[in-house]
């Protein structure tokens, strides 16, 4: 691996476009709109604007699990959300999420349409609209919550640390890529630990905690992401694969991880998501 040596930071930083590597023509210092763009909009009271990353992937396996349920109300129009293009700086989508992240919900059904942004935010909300995977009240409640801000907390770790200087960054660099190895197998030993006795997150219950923590854990450990699985020695953790392969025999876990994904296998894409009929 090559190593960079002998830079000094500068006493005031200054942003270079041409040091962003895969990312560079989307990452910038400020937030806000690029350009000026209307967000689609559908029938139905719920209106995601995504794309199936890992956060994306959190929504949309929550909303196929609520319609599963029988909660019509649940139903739901996707739209994609091209962050490579930078969608996510249209006028349109920066009035839903100033912080232009996917996921960004409408929920038109309220007296005034509530926009949501922060996919545990959506998580919750969702869950209580609904009153479904969320408990009520207890150490139940509490342990879901506790789980989903682990996640949320613990997967920029993941993601914007190791994802980023394993597979995205333009060179590799030991240290970073050690430093970030060594948290992200912390991170995956405390789910083997907590999954040992546990056949859920929250114990015996399935809760939006799982839904959370699958796209980026239980996918880490079944190989679709990174091809670092080797690297990780992933297989070694066997309590966090036997809970991430019975999340993914779920049907509403295989239909949501499929819509506004452009990418993979034929069968497994969607770019769009207006009916139950377009899973079908």
């Amino acid at each position: 691996m090559s190593e960079e040596s002998g830079y000094t930071p500068p006493r005031v930083w200054t942003w270079d476009a041409a040091s962003g590597g895969r990312f560079a023509n989307i990452n910038r210092p400020v937030a806000g709109a690029t350009h000026e763009a209307e967000l689609p909009a559908g029938e139905h009271p719920l209106q995601l604007y995504s794309l199936a990353t890992p956060n994306g992937v959190k929504v949309t396996v929550m909303l196929e699990e609520l319609l599963a349920l029988g909660h019509s109300g649940a139903e739901y129009d996707a739209w994609i959300v091209n962050i490579l293009e930078g969608d996510q700086f249209g006028s349109g989508f920066v009035a839903l999420n100033p912080n232009s992240k996917i996921p960004a919900l409408l929920d038109r059904s309220t007296e005034k349409p509530t926009r949501l942004f922060e996919s545990g935010a959506i998580l919750m909300y969702l869950a209580e609209k609904f009153d479904a995977f969320l408990p009520a009240e207890g150490e139940a409640r509490s342990e879901t919550l506790c789980w989903l801000f682990w996640q949320m907390a613990s997967a920029p770790i993941l993601g914007g640390g190791f994802g980023h200087f394993y597979a995205y960054a333009p060179e590799k660099y030991e240290y970073p890529i050690n430093r970030y190895a060594m948290e992200v197998k912390r991170q995956l030993d405390v789910l083997d630990r907590h999954l040992a006795d546990h056949e859920y997150l929250a114990g015996d219950a399935y809760t939006i905690a799982d839904m959370a923590t699958w796209p980026w854990y239980g996918v880490l450990v079944t190989g679709d992401i990174y091809n670092a699985q080797a690297f990780l020695d992933v297989g070694s953790y066997v309590h966090v694969k036997r809970w991430a392969e019975a999340l993914e025999a779920r049907p509403a876990v295989q239909r949501g991880r499929r819509v506004n994904r452009v990418w993979g296998p034929e069968e497994e894409q969607l770019r769009e998501r207006h009916s139950a009929a377009d899973l079908d």
